[in-house]
């Protein structure tokens, strides 16, 4: 295991930027893991604070619902672990904080020039397709959020589930390079603040910022469960961070689904 050394300057599209570790958070490096995720979990009775976990590689990634997370090389995984969280409700929403950060973090390298909207519950798209992915797992008395992220490249089409969002990559849509290393700086950096001000101010204030980035809001959208599909025009979020749909059957709130974005929508 290493400890990368906090890079003072970052060459960026949107210029130098000043950087360093934010206080508070450890760190651990791998170069291959099963799954940060994993991985984060094993190590929990080892942190007393909030800890990074990076690995250059994973061998056995996945997304929600189990689904598999392929990972192609120069991408971004990460998982950071919250210890001392044990109310579901609270972790749930760290989704939102989680999705502010990757937003920051992706702009703060790009510029404001890259087409990033965020998509309920958990996924960043880029000229609307998907460019990351958050996972969180509860663990004993902690939260585990996993991170990937499509630097380099986007996995085949052919790796991804049936009816699926197009998975793109920061290369491919800007021509920016970054290394998994630097990245893991920016969204460290970006995902303190947030934390900070979700804990000191409740969800209001996240929830504000997340429905200003947020994709297709005001648009009909497509909610699918195991279940159950809805299709309605998607209002907003409410204070559980629920999906809140205006259908022909009226106002529905959805604390869990799969989104699509309707044809020609």
């Amino acid at each position: 295991m290493q400890r990368l050394k906090p890079q003072q300057r970052l060459s960026t599209k949107a210029g130098f930027v000043n950087h360093s570790w934010p206080n508070g958070y450890g760190q651990r490096v791998l170069q291959s893991v099963d799954s940060t995720n994993a991985e984060a979990a094993r190590i929990v009775n080892e942190c007393a604070g909030p800890t990074w976990v990076f690995s250059h590689k994973q061998t056995a990634a996945r997304g929600r619902r189990g689904r598999k997370w392929v990972e192609p090389e120069g991408n971004f995984a990460a998982s950071l672990l919250l210890p001392g969280l044990n109310d579901p409700a609270a972790m749930s929403l760290r989704s939102f904080v989680a999705s502010l950060a990757l937003y920051d973090a992706l702009r703060a390298a790009v510029g404001p020039a890259a087409r990033l909207t965020l998509k309920w519950p958990n996924d960043v798209l880029l000229s609307g397709g998907k460019l990351a992915g958050i996972l969180l797992e509860s663990v004993p008395n902690a939260l585990v959020i996993g991170i990937g992220v499509n630097l380099a490249a986007a996995p085949k089409s052919a790796d991804v589930e049936e009816g699926a969002f197009s998975p793109v990559s920061l290369k491919t849509e800007t021509g920016f390079d970054i290394s998994p290393e630097e990245f893991l700086l920016l969204v460290a950096q970006a995902f303190a603040p947030w934390e900070a001000r979700f804990r000191q101010y409740g969800f209001a204030p996240v929830r504000e910022a997340w429905l200003s980035r947020a994709a297709k809001l005001g648009e009909t959208i497509t909610a699918r469960t195991m279940n159950n599909e809805t299709t309605g025009v998607f209002e907003t979020i409410d204070a559980a961070g629920h999906l809140v749909l205006s259908t022909v059957k009226g106002r529905l709130a959805i604390p869990a689904a799969d989104v699509f974005f309707n044809e020609g929508a």
